[in-house]
């Protein structure tokens, strides 16, 4: 049988030990943090309906998120911040916010299932599982805890930047967006080392 990803849904078999799921959300974008969430679920409390972020509605979400801070053993957000993705990469920079979210947990896991085929660096026992936020239950609500979070602070962003269109477009690269930057110019809160904001600012050095 397969799961709504398309994949076999994953199994594992640590009794008794805690494991943790974790996921970042926010790589793509040309603005603000990448954030990473971490959760341990709680078997007696279980969670209908988790499952991939970016599948799920906005109402959706926001309902899932409290019933995970509810109802989870424990759970934390994390993040890095746009000049450590400026400075170590996106790559680097969603490993990291995964690692902190991970490191924030109280209790720590005794496992670690993360999503996607990289581990951050760290002394965890761990697995990466692609399509784990589809196919894993913790990961799932870690998906869902890091959109909502990042989706507010992108809201939030767009009173503070107006004309940008931050709490539509999440900082993400549509042509709205491309055209704001154009139009208005790089905030503070834009990745410079993407590649469209480092075109603006070395277009604009030109000039």
């Amino acid at each position: 049988m397969k799961g709504s990803s398309g994949l076999p849904p994953f199994t594992m078999n640590y009794d008794g030990v805690d494991y943790a799921g974790v996921d970042e959300v926010g790589r793509g974008p040309l603005a603000g943090d990448v954030v990473a969430a971490a959760v341990i679920l709680d078997p007696e409390r279980p969670i209908e309906g988790l499952r991939d972020s970016k599948k799920l509605s906005h109402t959706r979400r926001e309902q899932l998120a409290a019933l995970i801070m509810e109802r989870a053993l424990c759970w934390s957000v994390a993040r890095a911040s746009v000049a450590e993705i400026d400075q170590i990469n996106i790559l680097q920079a969603s490993l990291l916010a995964m690692k902190r979210a991970v490191v924030a947990l109280t209790p720590q896991p005794g496992f670690v299932l993360v999503d996607g085929n990289r581990l951050p660096q760290w002394s965890y026992a761990a697995q990466a599982v692609v399509k784990g936020d589809d196919r894993v239950g913790a990961i799932a609500a870690a998906s869902i805890l890091a959109k909502v979070q990042r989706d507010q602070e992108l809201v939030e962003l767009d009173a503070i930047y107006p004309g940008y269109g931050f709490a539509n477009h999440k900082g993400y690269p549509t042509a709205a967006h491309l055209k704001a930057l154009r139009d208005l110019g790089v905030t503070p809160i834009h990745r410079r080392s993407f590649s469209p904001v480092k075109n603006l600012l070395a277009q604009a050095m030109s000039e």
